[in-house]
């Protein structure tokens, strides 16, 4: 199939967000187009994570509009969103210590019911094993016991067991060593080869503009800038306040 890149496959268009009386988003427009990666940058409380979930139906919006696929969704709640083939990856991860890589994989193809989906379940498995070559051997381990880079892979695994069209992704370097935020990163880039849409939030905007497509700079609940990886990532006004030394 080939893919229309230059189809918005996601619109928000001027949502306004609040928590109680206080008003976090101040009209936030921004779009991803089919099989690009784009980077939500700003520092820590400019609001990327309520847009997150904005998105994802998890908050709802007091004015402006979210369309996914031309369709709006921004009155849904958030298993209606899931089921429109849209996957949030929350900061933190969120994944079941306790349980098995393999019984926390399993949890994302929660859609998947009955026997007869069994197998499905289990060719979906070896998809992701195949693209974390690293949870192979440790399977059956407990989740608690991988390291944070493992525990990632997880969460990532876990996202596309639902074979969603478009990826949220909210801080997903948090806490990853460097080489692991490298390797992190690459498998998102291959993960848009195969067609798949990323929308990245992230506080570690080197990392995020080396793969990304398009930018947007957040900044107390506003876009204040949006324009391609380069042109962000060259851009000396902000670079001080937002990306520290990209030459790393």
């Amino acid at each position: 199939m080939t893919l229309d890149r230059e189809e918005k496959i996601l619109e928000v268009s001027d949502i306004v967000v609040s928590y109680g009386s206080i008003e976090i988003l101040h009209g936030i427009s921004l779009h991803v187009k089919r099989g690009e990666i784009v980077a939500l940058l700003g520092p820590n409380s400019a609001g990327k994570t309520t847009l997150m979930y904005a998105i994802a139906g998890v908050l709802p919006i007091l004015a402006g509009r979210i369309l996914f696929n031309r369709q709006p969704i921004h009155n849904l709640p958030p298993e209606q969103v899931a089921k429109l083939d849209i996957t949030l990856i929350p900061e933190g991860r969120l994944l079941f210590g306790r349980m098995k890589i393999l019984e926390n994989l399993e949890l994302g193809a929660y859609r998947l019911r009955g026997k007869e989906k069994k197998a499905e379940i289990r060719g979906r498995i070896n998809e992701v094993l195949k693209l974390f070559p690293a949870l192979q051997e440790k399977k059956e381990d407990k989740v608690w016991t991988l390291s944070g880079g493992q525990q990632q892979m997880v969460a990532i695994g876990r996202g596309l067991m639902s074979r969603p069209k478009l990826l949220l992704l909210d801080e997903p370097s948090l806490g990853l060593a460097p080489i692991l935020v490298r390797e992190s990163m690459e498998t998102l880039v291959r993960l848009k080869e195969q067609g798949l849409s990323i929308l990245i939030s992230e506080q570690n905007s080197a990392a995020a503009l080396r793969i990304a497509d398009r930018g947007y700079v957040m900044g107390d609940g506003r876009i204040i800038m949006e324009d391609s990886s380069k042109n962000l990532a060259s851009a000396d006004k902000i670079k001080a306040a937002y990306f520290g030394n990209l030459s790393k």
